[in-house]
This record gives structure tokens, sequence and C-alpha cells, in this order.
């Protein structure tokens, strides 16, 4: 029975914003009075199809604690932000602009954010409501008082819609190595007394989350449970790895665990390539002028080509060539080459500026188009330094898993500029590590909108 309202769930979370944003749009033009004509059917088609990429699921287990209010109505607000981004454009590159009511679209931009809340809000309580009533929820027992046995019940504390409940715990060890059970459970007793209480207590699942150190008690357990009818989960202790998107996958009908990956998984990378080809495409029109004008400059003051090219690491360590504005009086690209320093003097004059303003990245708007970057990653390094730097630093190659791009989440962290210590190179790979572990489109987006901010304050680009 649990089985079939997961199933529900699943298929809200996935249609759920998608239809609110579409039906508050028909909404306001009921509203405003407006008819449904083809240019509307156009966009509402377009806005289907768009929000479905950007918001992959609805965020409704979010909602529920009163911590992630905020950040949950913050998700919403970027990825709507997102949203809006690519409907202008499109709008923009098709010229149907003038064919739509501003006070009907701004109306509409306005007010989904908060109806997108609410049907969050809205779809929890319901669907919560609804499971009490009809008593739908399965008993469980969990064997192994740990880390994870304790942040299972904490996930389903706060997912009561899920439909399960946790009787307590089964462990062996003394109180004393015991933690703390988590409130509204106790320990039930040692794993020998599992098979009685599932049969008196008509427990429907057990989850095991013993430690992988623990595989004789679990075997032994697995046998003794043969005489029941309980479901058995066992959960392993994969957190004693460093952990970079772990998740169970099959290859070939062969279950595995991934406990090291890149996020570019299911429909990731092509939300992110939308997103790199809308904001590159109209960062171009936008600055094709600025462009022209910085390459006649870089042409007047300093001999040699307008464009610097350099061989760089991409992903998975394979070799691009990166696109720059020329700013100094060498185009290095060998086996050992010196970062740029500060009062370097092989920056030109006028390279002075364009370092300082990061405007010589630029040109890389072109590797975001050709595909073999991205607008947001790790910063891709010159190869001689990855040859460097991946002898000294342990987890250094992890940061190629996903493309490079021209900004990133440690370059809105002050860490611009020359490396020149390994400490701070290691700082700045922590970083990478951290934006892959944690990536979402909505992180993108606010990287975006803080590097413009950085790039006026900071001073360490040289």
């Amino acid at each position: 029975m649990v089985e079939s309202h997961l199933l529900i769930i699943s298929v809200l979370k996935r249609i759920l914003n998608p239809l609110v944003i579409v039906s508050t749009l028909l909404i306001v033009l009921v509203g405003f009075g407006k008819p449904i004509d083809t240019d509307y059917i156009l966009l509402l088609i377009l806005v289907f199809l768009v929000t479905s990429l950007v918001y992959a699921e609805a965020g409704i287990n979010h909602c529920w604690q009163r911590s992630g209010l905020v950040l949950h109505f913050r998700d919403i607000l970027m990825g709507w932000g997102l949203i809006i981004s690519i409907i202008l454009f499109f709008a923009y590159i098709t010229e149907l602009a003038p064919y739509y009511d501003r006070s009907i679209i701004l109306t509409w931009f306005i007010i989904t954010p908060v109806v997108i809340y609410g049907s969050h809000v809205a779809t929890r309580y319901i669907l919560c409501s609804y499971y009490m009533r009809r008593g739908i929820s399965e008993s469980c027992a969990i064997v192994g008082l740990s880390d994870l046995g304790v942040k299972l019940v904490q996930r389903l504390q706060n997912s009561p819609f899920v439909g399960i409940t946790v009787h307590g715990f089964f462990d062996d060890r003394c109180s004393q190595r015991l933690i703390e059970a988590p409130d509204g459970t106790k320990i039930l007793g040692s794993l020998c007394d599992v098979v009685d209480y599932v049969r008196k207590n008509n427990i429907k699942s057990i989850y095991i989350t013993l430690p992988m150190v623990s595989h004789p008690r679990i075997m032994k357990l697995f046998d003794e449970l043969r005489d029941t009818t309980v479901s058995i989960y066992f959960i392993p202790d994969i957190f004693v790895f460093d952990l970079l998107h772990a998740r169970f996958d099959q290859i070939a009908g062969l279950p595995v665990i991934s406990v090291r990956d890149t996020p570019m998984t299911g429909v990731n990378p092509f939300n992110k390539r939308v997103m790199d080809i809308v904001f590159s495409l109209t960062f171009l029109i936008v600055l094709l002028p600025l462009l022209l004008l910085i390459a006649f400059c870089i042409k007047l003051t300093s001999p040699g080509p307008v464009l610097f090219k350099q061989r760089r690491y991409g992903l998975h360590g394979e070799e691009i060539l990166v696109y720059k504005f020329r700013s100094m009086t060498v185009c290095e690209d060998g086996d050992i080459i010196q970062q740029a320093q500060k009062n370097d003097c092989r920056i030109t004059p006028f390279g002075v500026f364009l370092r300082r303003t990061s405007l010589d990245e630029l040109p890389q708007l072109l590797n975001v188009i050709a595909g073999n970057m991205s607008l947001v990653g790790p910063r891709p390094h010159a190869v001689a330094h990855n040859e460097l730097y991946r002898k000294l630093i342990s987890g250094y190659m992890i940061r190629h898993k996903v493309k490079p791009g021209i900004t990133g989440w440690a370059q809105i962290h002050g860490l611009r500029g020359e490396t020149e210590t390994v400490e701070k190179m290691h700082s700045r790979i922590e970083f990478d590590i951290d934006y892959i572990r944690n990536w979402s489109i909505y992180m993108d987006f606010i990287i975006i909108l803080r590097t413009a901010l950085v790039v006026v304050r900071n001073k360490n680009a040289y």
C-alpha cells in the first residue's frame, strides 16, 4: 500500500510545478479577460517544457521544516528567475514579445513564486491529512543505533507522508557505547530479540544500518528472519568514503553503488547546457560592441595577436584549447608556465585593466558555445600547472568530473588570480569539489550573479 502512495508522491513531485505555473498563467489571463489565442498557447507549451527541466522535482520535502522555509522560497525564486530569463530570451530571438500584454506577463511573473510555494505547503498538508485519516502507515524497526540509523529516523520523521512509523532500534552494544536515540524512539533490545519483536508487533520492514564490519552478524540476522514475512532493507555505511554524488544504479542488471561520480547525469547535463547556451548567446550579443572595442585596443597598444590560446584540461582531464584576450607580451603554452604575479613585467598596460576587470576571460564564451566549457565550473588551469599540482594535492583531478567554467565557486570566495602557494591552490580545489558535490542549476545562477560583484570589488586578479 505504501509503495503505491510513494508512486503518487513521485509523480506529483515531477508535474506539480509545471502544472501550477501553467495554471497561474491561465488564471491571470482569465482575470484580465484576455482570450487564450495561439500566441498564449505557444507560451503555455514553452513554459511547461522549460519548467519541467528547471524544476526537476517539486521541493515539497523542504517546506515542512521551519528552518527550511526561507531557503526553500529562495530556491523557488532562483528557479523562477532562470525560467523568466529563458522565456524573455526566446521572446527576443523570435520577436514575439510585442504580441503579449505586458501587464499580464508582469503580474504572472510576480505572483507565480508565491503560488508555487503555497502549492508545496498545501500539497504536504493534504497528503499528510489524507494518510493520517486512512491510517496508511507501515511499522518498521532499525537494526543498528548508528549515525546512519539516526539519520534515517530523522529523514522519516521529516517526511510523514512516506507513511513509515519507526518503533525503535536493536543493537548489541552496551549502553555506554551507544549514541542517543532520536526523540520518539527507543532501544527495543539486542539483535537476538529482533525475530520475536517482529512477530509480536506486526513489523513490516527492518532497516539494517550496521557498519560493513558487522557482516557476520548481518548474515546471522538474515537467516533468523527467514521464518518471517518482514521486508529487509540494508543501508550500507558508504559514508566511510569521501562521497561525491553517491547513488544506487544498475549495470547490465547488476546493482552497484556509486560513491564518486559526476552530478551530470539524467537531465542535468541538458539543463546546464540550455542555461549555458541561453546566457552565453545573450552575453555575446549584448557585449559584442565591447568585445570589438577591446580587440581594437589590444591591437593598438601592443604587438601580437588579439586572442591568446592555451592548452588546458577540460571534462575528464581531456585537453581543450581555451581562448582569452591577450593581456601579456608572451603567449606561453609549454611544459613550464609562470603564473602571472602582481606587478608582472610581462603584462601590458592595457592588459592590467583587462585582468583587473576579468574582461580578458570574455572570449571563453566561445568555448561555452562550442561545448568544451561551461559558464560556471572549476576554473581550467594550464596543462603544465595541472601536471604539477595533481602530484602535490590529493584529489586534485576530481575537479575534472565536470566541465571547467568561466567563473566558479572558488572565484566568488576570493580565490581568483595567482595561487602562489600549494595551500592556496588546495583551498581552491576544496571549493571546486564542494561545488561538484552540491551542484544545482540554482547554484550556477547564484554564482553568475555574485561573480559580477566579486569582479568589481576583488583585487586579487593581476
